[in-house]
């Protein structure tokens, strides 16, 4: 949910180089006026605040929903009275329309994107960009430089056109922002963010003449830069799909911490009790003694269950589907301009690698699942529905089990071999080709070219074990816990390996993700480059110059990675600069690769109370540390003496 801390400083120190200089009209040299540019950060997915836009009332629960109160995230309502926080969260899964007795809209202006839910029971667990603001205003940076551009990340690409007209406001953004400052934006986009504006950048095109588009991006955006983008799709999306999202609220770890003791202790029920609100109201009107830590998993686990309800109830959830590299549909843009742009008439095409290569670009198959060898029941019949079934004329056989490669996923060929069996499989297949495969000004489930910007910067951690590939299997409850996990495959520098530990075949990529998003979704961007590179690999630590190594003007070939023949301390972590060192004048691309980028606190404020745990999270870094004036458990949560040092280094 977070903007790794990393990263974000490193951002910043980019916003005040980049805020330095200014280009000229007349080929792109940099003169300096440091005052002119503003910074427009486009927030990634599930975070931006969510208001409500009505009045509900609330049975059974003191806690009502009015107007602009808070939606997401309000842990308090979200615990306390979960239905009632469902219908002003929930969209309808074909029209993408509000409930009828609750609808949310997008908070705006910073604080849409800075803290998700403010307070005590969260914590640094919500916070998104505030870390990021923080040091922006340390570091001088003028107020009205800054610009968040929230959205409703809930729909997809066209409905936040057609319902809300983000991607009009959008364009009216930077053209305020050159006006009210007299110079271009620097793009800041996170995660599901840079599909938003992939998507404002091709909507643009059938906006503005052709003539004027490159004059217009280039009088507007001064650089991109592309933090955590998924350029093929994110794996924990199909994930999601199938069991839900709890976006790292500490519902889920409650819940696995029950499932894995025996019984209830002090700590964790006061946690319970802080962490719960109102809920705990009802708890603690319980003889604990007698209370059954199975019943309690199940009150726990019905949020699991809760968050695959809403999160396949927004269409937005396809949005980051995997997808192969090899497929493309036809250019919406020049059949525009050829008279010959229609809705819902795209060409999807793949190259011969799709079917000449395995996986679609990708590690390994990314699903593996097993259906029935026995149709005509629910998707997953109980015991007794077999019982009462006269099963002497069915012939027996094993689950049959199906791998599906990324391709597969996004086209729906997936959800169309499961829709006997997964209720969910309609509606999934209904948004696809309606909401991306036919959409009109983009197929964002295809793969990305260089955005016609001057200066590109993508940014991305890399070594850290990211999923890329699942075994389902079905559970034998009903929906929507219809499905199991029997196994995952990770990646993990250069190696595929299952959840068991044993080494897996397929075509791992040079190093591994960012913890989220797969390597080779994410080196996408190397594409990019150009024949020549240059690269650069420093230590992300304080150093002297004398372990910076350099190798210029390295041969690269299209659609292939570029490995550094650079040596490496194993406890050094580095940053690696790649740079095309053949660029057209006045553009500039470049990539940089962060080693194990997801880094532990570094001040007081990022330690936390894991409820779940019932600890300070990060242990090796955090410890709980009661003082004075103390007045939640996150707040007593404090680095260790030992790493007090750390920012200082840090930076």
């Amino acid at each position: 949910m977070r903007v790794n801390l990393h990263i974000a400083t490193i951002l910043v120190v980019l916003l005040i180089h980049a805020a330095m200089y200014n280009t000229s009209v007349d080929g792109g040299k940099l003169i300096g006026d440091y005052s002119k540019l503003s910074g427009i950060i486009i927030p990634g997915f599930a975070s931006t605040q969510l208001r409500a836009w009505s009045f509900l009332d609330c049975p059974y629960s003191p806690l009502d929903f009015n107007p602009l109160d808070l939606v997401w995230l309000d842990t308090t309502k979200l615990l306390s009275a979960v239905n009632c926080w469902l219908k002003c969260m929930l969209l309808d899964p074909y029209n993408q329309t509000d409930h009828p007795e609750c609808k949310s809209r997008p908070d705006s202006g910073l604080s849409a994107i800075t803290e998700l839910d403010p307070g005590y029971i969260t914590g640094p667990l919500s916070s998104v960009w505030k870390d990021w603001v923080k040091w922006c205003i340390e570091f001088g940076i003028e107020a009205n430089s800054i610009i968040a551009v929230p959205y409703d990340w809930r729909l997809s690409p066209s409905m936040l056109e057609e319902r809300d007209l983000y991607f009009h406001r959008l364009k009216l953004t930077f053209e305020t922002a050159l006006k009210l400052r007299g110079g271009p934006s620097i793009v800041f986009a996170h995660s599901l963010g840079n599909n938003v504006f992939r998507y404002f950048l091709e909507w643009l095109k059938l906006e503005i003449a052709p003539k004027h588009y490159n004059q217009w991006l280039d009088e507007h955006i001064h650089a991109y830069f592309a933090v955590g983008a998924p350029l093929l799709g994110a794996i924990e999306t199909v994930k999601a799909t199938f069991f839900g999202n709890t976006f790292g609220l500490p519902v889920s770890e409650v819940t696995h911490s029950f499932l894995e003791t025996t019984g209830l202790t002090a700590v964790t029920f006061t946690s319970l009790i802080e962490a719960f609100g109102c809920l705990s109201y009802y708890l603690v009107l319980l003889d604990l003694d007698a209370y059954s830590n199975t019943c309690l998993s199940c009150i726990l686990a019905r949020y699991q269950g809760t968050a695959r309800l809403m999160f396949n109830s927004f269409a937005s959830s396809l949005w980051m589907m995997p997808f192969s590299k090899y497929c493309r549909t036809d250019n919406s843009y020049c059949r525009h301009f050829a008279g010959g742009f229609r809705k819902g008439h795209h060409t999807y095409q793949c190259e011969e690698q799709e079917f000449r290569l395995n996986y679609s670009g990708w590690p390994t198959n990314i699903v593996n699942i097993e259906i029935p060898s026995v149709r005509g029941f629910g998707a997953y019949p109980s015991v007794t529905e077999l019982a009462q079934t006269n099963l002497s004329s069915m012939e027996c056989g094993l689950p049959t089990q199906l791998s599906f490669s990324a391709r597969e996923i996004s086209d729906g060929t997936l959800f169309k071999a499961i829709e006997d069996y997964e209720s969910d499989s309609k509606r999934l297949l209904y948004q696809l080709k309606k909401s991306y495969h036919d959409d009109p000004v983009l197929n964002p489930l295809t793969p990305w070219d260089r955005p016609p910007i001057k200066n590109v910067f993508c940014i991305y951690g890399i070594d850290s074990r990211t999923e890329v590939g699942y075994y389902f299997a079905p559970s034998g409850k009903p929906y929507p816990d219809n499905w199991i996990t029997t196994d995952v495959i990770y990646e993990l520098e250069g190696s595929l390996y299952s959840r068991s530990g044993n080494l897996v075949e397929g075509n791992p990529g040079a190093a591994s993700g960012d913890d989220t998003v797969p390597y080779n979704s994410l080196s996408l961007c190397k594409n990019w480059l150009g024949p020549k590179v240059n690269i650069t690999r420093a230590p992300q630590s304080e150093h002297d110059g004398s372990d910076v190594q350099v190798d210029l003007n390295v041969e690269h070939q299209h659609e292939e990675d570029i490995v550094p023949n650079m040596t490496r301390s194993p406890r050094v972590k580095y940053i690696t600069y790649y740079e095309d060192s053949e660029s057209i004048p006045g553009r500039r691309t470049a990539v940089w690769e962060l080693d194990k980028a997801k880094r532990g606190p570094l001040r007081d404020e990022d330690c936390y109370w894991d409820y779940g745990k019932a600890r300070c999270s990060w242990s090796e870094y955090c410890e709980y540390r009661y003082l004075f004036g103390d007045v939640h458990l996150g707040q007593s949560c404090r680095l260790k003496n030992s790493s007090a040092d750390a920012l200082l280094n840090y930076l």
